[in-house]
This record gives C-alpha cells, sequence and structure tokens, in this order.
C-alpha cells in the first residue's frame, strides 16, 4: 500500500514505507523479509543500498606466499621434493587472482612468489641447452624446495610453542593471603657478619694493648652475669658496646666466649636487621 501524494514508480522514503507500514500493516499471507523497529518489513526500499564488499567469507587464512603454497601442496598430498609445477602454479594463480581483486597491497607479496613459480615452471618445460647439460645446472625446484622445508620446521616449531601452557591463557597462578603475627621475626645473624664484627672488635682491642707479659685469671662466669646485666637495664645493645671498657685480648676473649655461651643456653639473641647492618644484642624472649 502506498502513502498519498506518492506517484507510481517513484522512490519511496524508508521513512514513509514504516509509517505506511504502522497505518495498515500488511495482509497475512506476505510474508516479512526484516523487522526494522520491531515492525515488520515486507519489501526493500527502492532506495537501498548496499556495497558490493559488504559481506565476505574467508575460509582459509595464510600468512604468506610461502603459506599458501604449503597449504596447497600438503592438501593434495602431493611429494614436496617432487612438486608438480603446472597444478600447483594453476591453483596458486586461482587464490592470487581473488585476493587481487580485494586487497591490492596485500596480493603484491603473493605476486613475487606467482613470478617465481611461472619461471620454474618454464625452465622446466624449455628444453635444456648445451651449457646446461654440461654444467648440470640441477633441478630448477630446489631453492623453493628448501625454503617450503625449512618454513614447515619453522611452523611447526611455532605450533609446538604455542601449545606450551601460558600464563594469563592456560592457567591463572592462584594467589594466597598469609596473615602475619603482630611480632616481626627477625631475621637470622650469618655467621659470617658475626665473625666479620668479631674481628673488627679483635683488630680494636690489639691497638690498645700494652706490651706487658702477666697471668690474669679470667672467669667465663663472671663475664656472662656481667653481660646479662648489662642486657637488663637496655632493650638492644649493640655487638661492639659489650666490649667497651675492655682493653687487652684475654678479657676480650673470655667476655665473647661468655656471650657465645650465653646464646648457646638461649639466653640471649644476636640478631641482625639485613645483611652489613650493625649486629645488636639483646635479653631472649620468654614467654609468660
Amino acid at each position: 500500500m502506498m502513502p498519498q501524494g506518492a506517484a507510481e514508480g517513484e522512490d519511496i522514503p524508508l521513512e514513509a514505507a514504516v509509517d505506511d507500514q504502522h497505518a495498515a500493516p500488511p495482509p497475512p499471507g506476505d510474508a516479512a523479509i526484516a523487522r526494522l523497529y520491531g515492525e515488520p518489513l515486507t519489501r526493500l526500499p527502492n532506495d537501498l543500498y548496499i556495497p558490493p564488499d559488504a559481506l565476505e567469507i574467508f575460509l582459509d587464512a595464510f600468512e604468506g606466499p610461502l603459506d599458501l603454497l604449503l597449504y596447497l601442496i600438503r592438501k593434495q598430498n602431493f611429494n614436496i621434493l617432487d612438486i608438480p609445477m603446472a597444478q600447483v602454479t594453476l591453483q596458486y594463480l586461482v587464490y592470487v587472482e581473488q585476493i587481487r581483486k580485494s586487497n591490492l597491497e596485500l596480493a603484491a607479496e603473493y605476486l613475487l612468489m606467482a613470478a617465481m613459480l611461472i619461471e620454474i615452471k618454464s625452465r622446466m618445460l624449455l628444453p635444456k641447452r648445451q651449457d646446461d647439460l654440461i654444467e648440470d645446472a640441477g633441478d630448477p625446484r630446489a631453492e623453493l624446495v628448501r625454503r617450503l622445508l625449512d618454513y614447515e620446521q619453522i611452523k611447526s616449531a611455532a605450533v609446538a610453542i604455542g601449545n606450551v601452557p601460558q600464563e594469563g591463557r592456560d592457567f591463572v597462578r592462584p594467589q594466597l593471603f598469609v596473615e602475619q603475627g603482630l611480632q616481626t621475626p627477625l631475621p637470622d645473624v650469618d655467621p659470617w657478619d658475626l665473625q666479620r664484627a668479631w674481628l673488627d672488635v679483635l683488630r680494636r682491642a690489639k691497638l690498645t694493648q700494652h706490651h706487658r707479659i702477666g697471668r690474669q685469671e679470667l672467669s667465663v662466669r663472671e663475664h656472662m652475669s656481667a653481660i646479662l646485666r648489662t642486657l637488663q637495664s637496655q632493650r638492644f645493645v649493640e655487638f661492639g658496646d659489650l666490649f667497651a671498657g675492655q682493653h687487652t685480648v684475654p678479657i676480650v676473649v673470655v667476655h665473647f666466649v661468655a656471650m657465645l655461651e650465653l646464646a648457646k643456653e638461649t639466653l640471649i639473641e644476636i640478631t641482625q636487621a639485613e645483611p652489613f647492618a650493625p649486629i645488636y644484642v639483646r635479653l631472649a624472649y620468654s614467654p609468660a
């Protein structure tokens, strides 16, 4: 049904056709070819334009000329070492002609391979000259076969690498939340750090020593008690400060042995915040 004021054969705008459908619905016998804003559309507008390339279907996608050529060979179970150049070249040119119509820039790379195939085919069809027989030029397809075999190996390796599970594509790393305690654990002291600190104390003790020979009785227990008394009044004491006032090497050695005995009996703790940081000594924590 045409809207009023429209002459026969005149183009009807799509809006007018829609309004006309609202005014008079199509007969039940007419099948709707589409729906516009929920209303059935029984015929196409006269001014409807559909571009030629509005719908394109690509059945196979290739990554380049070698990929296409290898596909044609494997699809028909040709021997890659004895390629029938006539059949392969014909099929290759048919595909190149299809992509040349839609994408000229993409076809340029394929046209180069097409020229190479035609050259190989021509060299195989032409009779060999006497010079070629003497020099034994070899099979014209040899270079093409080598490139195809190399490409097939690289493609197979790429597929194998692609099948390796990848983070974010095939699996996700689990994340676990661990609640930390209220008391921050102190790192353990490396034995080499303790050795360097002891050598430094020993070096300073040698600077103040006197060249006097004498016998001195020293008690490890007395030095252990002195260290405990020092630590009771302070929370942390630096390793070198424990040797303050110990001027001779024997006293320093006994004081150091006393500190090691206290650490062995877990009465004191020797801590260090990070590598090469100062070493501190404190009383061992005893839970209530």
